[in-house]
């Protein structure tokens, strides 16, 4: 390596801990939900991957998806992207049957953890599709169809040479603005602070409207996990960002 781009490394890798944002932090290159790692299904979760995904998967298709057909009836349509093992989704559909959740994650043994949650919990107002999340926001979401857009705890990438990969960048916030329906919510959640301080000046730069001045209160519709509750207890920092499409 060049000693012009060895400075130039230290200086980027200097960046993750200030707390400015420089303004050529935002990518232009196509954004993934995911980055995929190996990861080893247990027995359970293979079965019920293997029994219930025919039954509680939607596959991933390249055209409009017919939401309300998909759930036998029409009620808030609410997308949550990267739901990591499910727990928390699970609690947040049992808690709220009144309305619909589509779970998009990639990783096969948090689809199998959910899959087992949803039989254990006789959930009928959760479906999952197993596929990069941005390309099921652009091909299969109809414009102006989801009530609510859930990214919580999305991986941080606190190295400032994979700001790249964060997942909050303008274009995806762009994308998921079009398929909210007027009054509609994205949600965002994390506990690193400076991927806080990102959504928030990204969220805040973008045609949704900001429901708080600055970071949230956490919704109760947001229900924690037990990795946030001791978190807690130990004064780890949460941060909500909770923006609306304007009516």
């Amino acid at each position: 390596m060049s000693v012009a781009a060895h400075n130039a490394a230290t200086e980027t890798e200097s960046a993750a801990d200030s707390p400015s944002l420089p303004a050529h932090r935002f990518s232009s290159r196509p954004i993934r939900s995911f980055v995929l790692r190996q990861g080893r299904l247990s027995p359970a979760q293979q079965r019920y991957l293997d029994e219930m995904m025919p039954k509680i998967g939607i596959p991933y298709r390249p055209e409009r998806l017919d939401l309300a057909a998909a759930f036998g009836r029409a009620a808030p349509k609410i997308l949550e992207i990267g739901f990591g093992m499910g727990e928390a989704t699970a609690k947040i559909a049992a808690s709220h049957p009144e309305n619909d959740y589509l779970g998009v994650e990639v990783h096969g043994p948090g689809v199998g953890a959910l899959c087992k949650l949803i039989v254990e919990n006789n959930l009928t107002n959760l479906l999952i599709i197993r596929h990069d999340a941005v390309e099921v926001l652009r091909e299969m979401i109809p414009d102006g169809a989801l009530d609510r857009v859930h990214v919580f705890f999305p991986d941080p990438w606190h190295k400032a040479r994979h700001y790249k990969r964060r997942l909050i960048q303008p274009d995806f916030v762009a994308l998921v603005a079009a398929k909210l329906s007027p009054g509609g919510i994205l949600h965002c959640a994390t506990d690193w602070e400076h991927y806080a301080e990102w959504m928030l000046e990204i969220l805040s730069a973008s045609a949704l409207k900001n429901t708080a001045d600055g970071f949230a209160p956490r919704p109760a519709y947001r229900l924690p996990t037990k990795f946030e509750t001791r978190g807690t207890r130990l004064g780890h920092g949460v941060w909500d960002i909770v923006f609306r499409r304007p009516q």
